[in-house]
């Protein structure tokens, strides 16, 4: 009876956090305020389990990014006018306006402003992916435990195929591009400081498989051989550099989104189950209307909600426990397969926390009459 009271007071702590109402002035930083009110009806239960889990004690290893060493610059191409590259880069690119010319409303006495249509990718988020509770891998292998929250419970079969791994994921704001003053004169550069905008361990929907079905009901429709063996096919075209979007519930190589937590079944490497995890997240904060769409023709005069995220939009970048910045293989898109980069990039014991910069594409209108 105790426990089922436990579930139902999670279910509606849950259910408050996700269907709240969000603000125009809300931001990722206010999802962490919510999921702490979420967790206090249940914290106690969680905090017994967090005691007896072996992960607690285990070292807490990560160091801080440098963001100019660690980040791989060539990933900010291609750098577009309208459908017209200006720097191509090596990397697959979204579509991109077809003019060259945006012309956005403005507040009176102006009502229109004109300008220049233009797409760049920045690194404007740094994610944790742990099974550590509380590890900051990013900022130095740091662990700040509050005492409360849920731990993350791991199996592993002897032959070394994870069974099920369970990842915690922290999503920080990070606007290296304004630290570095790159391309600030873009009235699209977000211009924000240095935040920890989220924390799984705080959040019950990150745990559950059940009570994650409350932001993504359609899990019931693609929980089904045919609709997993098609992933096969986003797999094969994501790593040929042609992203699919009209299979949004599938992460290509990685497996599939569903559910939208950190619990990852039948991982074939560390790295592929903690890249999953976090496309998972980036995916949950969209559907939170946490996260806005950003690429794209209709995001060039402002940003827009998209509850079913565009994977194109995104790029991950190994960066913790060894940086990956350079070669062909360097920010693959949401889907591309972790084998050709993988070798080397996994330190035992030592290094199986791990770090990923997250690029996202812009595109915007550059004001020309003010």
């Amino acid at each position: 009876m105790k426990r089922l009271f436990s579930r139902v007071g999670a279910v509606a702590a849950a259910a408050l956090m996700v269907f709240a109402p969000v603000s125009a002035a809300a931001t990722e930083g206010s999802a962490l305020a919510a999921s702490a009110a979420a967790v206090a009806a249940v914290s106690g239960a969680a905090t017994a389990a967090a005691a007896q889990d072996p992960a607690d004690a285990a070292p807490c290893e990560g160091r801080f990014v440098n963001p100019i060493t660690d980040v791989c610059w060539s990933c900010l191409f291609p750098l577009t006018l309208g459908s017209i590259p200006l720097f191509k880069g090596d990397k697959p690119d979204t579509p991109n306006p077809s003019s060259p010319v945006c012309a956005c409303p403005a507040p009176p006495p102006l009502f229109l402003r004109i300008g220049l249509s233009v797409g760049f990718w920045e690194p404007a988020r740094l994610a944790d992916v742990t099974q550590r509770p509380f590890c900051f891998v990013n900022l130095g292998g740091v662990k700040i435990d509050p005492g409360f929250g849920y731990p993350g419970k791991s199996s592993r079969k002897s032959d070394g195929v994870a069974d099920r791994s369970a990842y915690h994921v922290h999503w920080y704001v990070y606007p290296v591009m304004v630290w570095l003053e790159l391309l600030t004169d873009f009235l699209c550069v977000e211009r924000t400081s240095f935040d920890i905008a989220y924390i799984t361990e705080l959040d019950p929907l990150w745990q559950d498989d059940h009570l994650s079905i409350l932001i993504h009901p359609e899990a019931l429709i693609f929980a089904n051989p045919i609709a997993t063996a098609a992933c096969s096919v986003d797999c094969a075209s994501t790593t040929a550099g042609h992203a699919r979007h009209e299979m949004f519930w599938c992460a290509g190589c990685q497996g599939t989104m569903y559910p939208m937590n950190g619990n990852i079944s039948g991982e074939y490497s560390d790295i592929q189950g903690a890249l999953l995890a976090a496309e998972r997240f980036a995916f949950k904060m969209h559907r939170q209307l946490l996260a806005d769409g950003t690429s794209g023709p209709q995001a060039v005069c402002s940003k827009y909600k998209m509850p079913i995220m565009d994977k194109r939009q995104y790029r991950f970048q190994l960066v913790n426990p060894v940086r990956h910045t350079r070669g062909p293989f360097t920010c693959p898109a949401i889907g591309s397969s972790t084998v050709p980069y993988e070798s080397g990039k996994t330190i035992p014991i030592k290094g199986e926390d791990y770090g990923f910069l997250v690029w996202r594409k812009r595109n915007c209108c550059v004001t020309v009459i003010p």
